[in-house]
């Protein structure tokens, strides 16, 4: 089904992959920090 729809639509889940790679990789860069609130400011900025 997913197959037909590509092709009928171009729809793909491209970006739900992108932002859970995103997702994974902050909770990677999170890994070992103790003070997250700071955390979160620096990444912010």
């Amino acid at each position: 089904m997913s197959i037909r729809n590509f092709f009928k639509n171009r729809a793909t889940n491209a970006a739900a992959e992108s932002f859970n790679a995103k997702i994974k990789s902050f909770r990677n860069a999170l890994r070992g920090v103790r003070d997250v609130e700071f955390f979160l400011i620096r990444l912010y900025n």
